[in-house]
């Protein structure tokens, strides 16, 4: 699908990462060559001192995770081609995030998932493909029993002026997404990302 061709988001359908889905994902992930410099969205899964992993490795623990149920995202599909993701997980499972430091000294209760990392294929982009695949995270949340959901969007009111920010650095999604999703802005994390929540009931 070229990048210029429109689309209809109600077209895409969204399947949860699990084994049967494995081959999509990792099909999406080698496409954009391990994603962010070949982490194979293992990152948040990982803790600093476990950095000195390879794409190989990567790909070979986040396979594993998700063979034992210890990694979890929502796959957005066009047809039987995975096109976008929206990792989430609970914090055991996702224990590193960006800015850790400043984040736990303001944090009271731990949420009971978080949502780490947004991405979509570079054809999808800037056709609401990550606002749903977040809703499909969402969903899957809700069917999992529910509970307090917090994700680190990017606040685009604190980007220069007249400076645009690339897509693909937008790694999980905006605050304005967010919002549009029902979420609650709690406080800022880093220079230009921010904590928001939102309590999913159980579906």
């Amino acid at each position: 699908m070229p990048a210029e061709t429109s689309m209809d988001v109600d077209d895409l359908t969204i399947r949860p990462l699990a084994p049967d889905t494995w081959p999509a994902f990792a099909e999406l992930v080698a496409r954009h060559n391990g994603v962010f410099g070949g982490c194979w969205c293992t990152w948040f899964h990982t803790l600093s001192r476990d950095k000195d992993r390879t794409y190989e490795s990567n790909r070979d623990l986040k396979c594993r995770m998700v063979a034992e149920g210890r990694a979890h995202a929502a796959l957005v599909f066009d047809g039987d081609e995975a096109v976008a993701w929206a990792q989430y997980g609970p914090p055991e499972e996702l224990p590193n995030i960006h800015h850790r430091q400043e984040y736990e000294a303001g944090l009271g209760r731990p949420p009971d998932y978080r949502i780490t990392c947004i991405f979509v294929d570079r054809r999808y982009r800037r056709h609401g493909v990550a606002a749903l695949a977040l809703r499909g995270a969402l969903d899957l949340v809700a069917k999992a029993g529910g509970g307090v959901v917090e994700g680190y969007p990017h606040d685009m009111s604190k980007q220069p002026e007249g400076k645009k920010m690339s897509s693909s650095f937008l790694y999980n999604g905006t605050r304005k997404m967010y919002e549009e999703a029902g979420f609650t802005y709690e406080r800022p994390k880093g220079q230009k990302n921010c904590v928001m929540t939102r309590t999913i009931a159980s579906a």
